[in-house]
């Protein structure tokens, strides 16, 4: 999951909360709780080109912590929220 570029898919809203954001999408009615502002912060960097792994380095994740990101975010593209960007 480190080595794989990812992207929001683009019928996703985020909305901030103070516990994070809520995500929403409005093609599959699916609303997840992002419940850490660090998610959030690396859902948002997400670009299609960098990788999840360059991601977290560029958003200061601890190394440490990466493991549960790729769980997380292993997630969030099972629940159509995030996908591979189409070239």
């Amino acid at each position: 999951m480190l080595d794989r570029t990812l992207t929001l898919d683009q019928r996703v809203a985020l909305r901030p909360e103070p516990f994070g954001a809520l995500a929403y999408h409005y093609g599959n009615r699916t609303l997840i709780f992002l419940r850490h502002p660090d998610v959030v912060r690396v859902v948002r960097a997400l670009d299609g080109d960098a990788t999840l792994g360059e991601t977290l380095a560029a958003c200061d994740i601890e190394e440490r912590r990466w493991p549960s990101f790729a769980t997380a975010f292993s997630a969030l593209e099972e629940s159509e929220m995030l996908h591979e960007p189409t070239r």
